[in-house]
């Protein structure tokens, strides 16, 4: 009983180290984290609905949902999850084109594609994201983040909304920096309460306490309701339904697992716990939406702002994910009419210290010192992710990433000749850097087929062979030396290298010519056949 009782507090923790077991003062504080980022998400929840164009208790419902479920399986212990930004702007046309109940069918599926993508361990594809795509990924996000916080200086009815002027806008501006100054001195002070908690309930004491005339959370829209109920969606089950909500499914669980993946790892470099757990993430997504879509959710996925709330607060294991799962219903509950008079200006407060907590400063600092095309894909990725979507800046950044890279290695290959020590007239090329399709050209400029002697060895110490274009590259090189009558030995390929030509059909003999590398081989090249050994 003890063993499994320890089992499930490892569990709960993300760790198996007994030092970070819970104690009173650890579940304290993962609690009030929990709490701090529920009355977060409450605005946020009710935006995105809105984005969305559903009732606000859908987007509370899957904030709810998926936060709970990723809380207890997701891949990092700390990470938050619910309803976001950047799947509401997708969500928008399904809704408006087809009615919310192909919204849920499509968040079903797209549990289900994320559910397979982690069975078949796609998330470990998010390792091929480059650096410069992440900073401009975590910019790009808090570009995001204040942008949207701007909508709360707007007052008036959804659809004719103005911009603050006058007495509201220096309060609500006042009342946002003192929640600053709140969230920055608080810790200098105490870390018994979470910064960003103590200025929320210092902020709304004021303005309750005042009667101050400013936005509060119930002017967004109510926040009472039930219990989410078990809904399959009213939908006909038919091969045109499918035709229509696929489209957005696959969009979405993309999206859905980008950011995901990504706050995964950005969490984990902050809070020095690397989960290595992006199968596991993309499993606990799959499920989180698909059970939401059955419960009248819009879905979701990892939340950077309120991932960072969280950390910021204290919050390392999955109690304080938990917690605000938990909270968050409390608050549709029972608490609504409290929650409802919390101010807008102290969450969008704590948002603002977010977005300074999450720009990556020191990018802007080693602009200079960096290589070129890793300060434009930085800027690049910011750019797109402001302009568009997470998911369309990440994937530009990786194949900007990757030409780049390519362009930069296929410059990288030359050669140089002398005379064969082991075989006399024998001209030898030492080849330098990686034979891929992009210096296949490069590659073959390097040889002089007419003025080279009858022997001619090409030694690929140096340098390796990568791809079904590089051996094509290698046969053509062959067939000018075969027309000439002259003889080509290529030594010193690696050992992936002869797979790639025993999957070429070439004929491999065993040789003992570089005994001390195991890897060299000796191919000659004569009447078209390609002869080798290792």
């Amino acid at each position: 009983m003890r063993a499994s009782l320890a089992a499930f507090v490892d569990h709960m923790s993300g760790t198996y180290d007994n030092a970070d077991r819970f104690s009173p003062g650890r579940i304290k504080i993962e609690v009030l984290a929990g709490l701090t980022v529920a009355l977060a998400l409450v605005p946020e929840a009710v935006a995105f609905a809105f984005v969305a164009g559903v009732h606000p208790l859908v987007g509370l419902y899957a904030a709810f949902l998926v936060g709970l479920i990723t809380a207890l399986l997701g891949g990092q212990p700390g990470m938050i999850s619910g309803a976001t930004g950047a799947l509401a702007v997708v969500m928008v046309a399904l809704v408006a084109g087809h009615g919310v109940e192909y919204l849920f069918a499509t968040v079903v599926l797209m549990g289900i594609l994320q559910i397979l993508a982690g069975v078949f361990r796609l998330g470990k594809l998010i390792r091929l994201v480059p650096h410069p795509v992440m900073l401009g990924f975590v910019n790009g996000l808090a570009i995001v983040i204040f942008l949207a916080q701007l909508t709360q200086f707007q007052v008036g009815p959804e659809g004719d909304r103005v911009w603050m002027s006058g007495l509201p806008l220096a309060m609500t501006l006042g009342l946002v920096a003192l929640t600053m100054g709140i969230i920055w001195l608080m810790p200098k002070i105490t870390s018994a309460i979470p910064a960003p908690l103590a200025g929320i309930a210092v902020v709304a004491a004021i303005v309750i306490g005042f009667g101050l005339d400013v936005p509060r959370v119930g002017d967004l829209a109510s926040i009472q309701g039930g219990l989410p109920s078990f809904h399959i969606p009213t939908v006909p089950f038919n091969l045109q339904t499918l035709e229509i909500i696929f489209p957005y499914a696959l969009i979405l669980a993309a999206i859905g697992l980008i950011e995901s993946l990504l706050t995964l790892n950005l969490v984990g470099e902050i809070a020095g716990k690397h989960s290595g757990g992006a199968s596991r993430e993309c499993i606990a997504q799959g499920l989180a939406n698909t059970l939401t879509g059955f419960f009248g959710g819009m879905g979701g996925c990892a939340m950077i702002g309120q991932s960072m709330i969280n950390v910021k607060s204290g919050g390392r294991t999955r109690l304080s994910a938990l917690a605000a799962a938990l909270f968050l219903l409390v608050f549709i509950l029972v608490a609504s009419g409290l929650i409802e008079q919390i101010p807008l200006a102290a969450l969008v407060g704590v948002m603002f210290m977010v977005v300074i907590g999450t720009f990556a400063w020191n990018s802007l600092r080693i602009m200079r010192r960096i290589p070129l095309t890793d300060a434009f894909v930085i800027v690049l990725v910011t750019i797109v992710t402001v302009m568009y979507d997470l998911a369309t800046a990440v994937v530009v950044g990786v194949i900007v990433s990757a030409l780049a890279y390519a362009w930069n290695n296929a410059r990288r290959i030359h050669a140089t000749t002398r005379e064969s020590h082991s075989e006399a007239g024998a001209k030898v090329y030492e080849i330098e850097g990686p034979l891929f399709f992009g210096s296949t050209d490069g590659f073959a400029e390097l040889f002089t087929p007419d003025q080279d002697p009858d022997v001619v060895i090409v030694d690929f110490m140096r340098s390796r062979v990568v791809d079904q274009s590089a051996l094509q590259a290698i046969e053509a090189l062959a067939g000018q030396y075969q027309k000439r009558g002259k003889k080509l030995q290529l030594r010193h390929l690696s050992r992936d290298c002869h797979k790639l030509l025993n999957r070429a059909g070439q004929l491999m003999v065993d040789s003992n010519d570089d005994p001390d590398y195991g890897l060299a081989v000796d191919y000659s090249v004569r009447t078209g056949i390609l002869a080798g050994g290792h």
